[in-house]
Formats: C-alpha cells, structure tokens, sequence
C-alpha cells in the first residue's frame, strides 16, 4: 500500500510521489512441533530378547535401543567367517602355487578366486542380519514411548518406540494467503508459547500454495529449544518482528 503527497518546487507542482508504508507486524497463531518424531521398527521378525534404554532416556545416533533373539544368527555369523577363512586359505595357497610352480591351471585358480569372494560375500550378509536383530537409534534423541517389552512378539515393521528430537522445534500455522506473501524465508519472528515464555525463531518455509476452501497457507518456522524450556505440542503465536 502506498501513501501520496503532492511535492512542490517554487511553486511549481510536480505530482504525486509514493511513499511505501512500512509493513505491518503479523500474527499468526499455531502449535509447536518437535524437530524429529517418529516411530520406529525392525525389518525382521523376532521376540524381544533386551531392553537397553526406557522412557524419558535420552539416546544418542547408534545406540541399540532393543535387541530381538539373536542366537541363530550369531552362530550362522560364526559358521560363513570359518567358511570364509577356509576359501581364503585355498585362494592364496593356489595363487601362490599358480605364481611360483606353474602347477595350477587359470581354471583352479579361477575356481578358487570364485569360491572365496561367495563365501566373503555370504559372510558379510550374515553380519548384517545380525546387526538388523537390533533397533538403533537413527538421531539423537529422547524415548517417548516404548509399545513393546522383552519377551513379546514382533513383526517386520510393527511399531516399536517412539523416539523425538526436541532440540530444535517447528512453529507451524496458516495464515492468508494473501498475507503470506508478506513473510520471506529466514525472516526473524518472535513465538510466544502458551504459558507466557517468549522465543526468537525465523521463517524456515511458506507454503507455496494458498488451501482452496480456507483461503490459508502453511508457515513454519524454527526455533532453538536446546534447554528443553518448551515442550512440544503446546499452543503458540507468531509475530513478526
């Protein structure tokens, strides 16, 4: 929107001149969001054999968080490396021989190159149906929700814990859409959260487009919770600075 005023110069007028009239502070009410929330689960089936962390434990990226039974693959894991370890045995004697008698012909050697990366291979496979015995954390992060203790069931992909990200958190609401245009990424923005604590945030994303029944676009902004000051899911407004 534009003011006009007329300017003159020795009684000379000039014409209209527009003057931009300094956006105003905008007010958008929303929820608060944690920066990662999901629910995890294992590929393969199994009984939970170990529970290594519970709610409320904070886990770090890597930690094993539940185990499933384990001891077929631990002995199928020792079986293809001693398979393993023999094939390589009989491919470095005949390469050897091959190199410094002649004795052994490209086929043999050919067989036993083969052999030996199979076996390699298969023993590679069986350490990671081992690893996949256990649920790892993928972030950092705090258990919110164990669904599952030791003894019980699981099947591939059953949800099993909950796991949230609460170091940062998103701010996300809907404002119109002819408002949004209003807003730029990386924009600073004040979020009061409800309980009266007050935070500074910035625009990470402006829906593109405008929902056609509400007449409403999604923002999102973020903010640095690292002191667990704000707890996510609580009721929030966004202002603009």
């Amino acid at each position: 929107m534009f003011k006009y005023f007329w300017v003159g110069l020795l009684g000379i007028s000039v014409g209209l001149v527009p003057v931009a009239r300094a956006a105003e502070p905008l007010s958008v009410s929303g929820i608060t969001e944690p920066y990662l929330d999901v629910t995890l689960g294992l590929a393969d089936a199994g009984i939970i054999s170990t529970q290594f962390f519970k709610e409320g434990d904070t886990v770090k990226k890597g930690d094993a968080i539940l185990e499933l039974d384990k001891r077929l693959e631990t002995f199928e894991v020792a079986r293809r490396k001693a398979v393993m370890v023999q094939n390589k045995r009989v491919y470095d004697s005949t390469r050897t021989l091959m190199e410094s008698t002649k004795s052994v012909s490209q086929e043999e050697m050919t067989k036993a190159e083969a052999e030996y990366n199979v076996s390699a291979a298969e023993y590679d496979i069986a350490v990671q149906q081992l690893a996949n015995r256990q649920l790892v954390a993928p972030f950092t992060g705090r258990i919110t929700e164990v669904l599952l203790k030791p003894g019980a069931a699981v099947a591939p992909y059953q949800p099993l814990v909950r796991l949230v990200d609460t170091s940062r958190c998103y701010f996300t609401g809907h404002i119109e859409g002819k408002a949004a245009a209003n807003l730029q990424p990386d924009q600073p923005v004040q979020i009061q959260v409800d309980g009266g604590v007050t935070i500074p945030g910035k625009i990470c994303f402006i829906s593109p487009t405008v929902d056609a029944a509400s007449g409403l676009a999604k923002v999102k902004a973020i903010f640095d919770n690292a002191d667990g000051r704000i707890r996510p899911g609580l009721s929030a407004q966004l202002t603009t600075e």
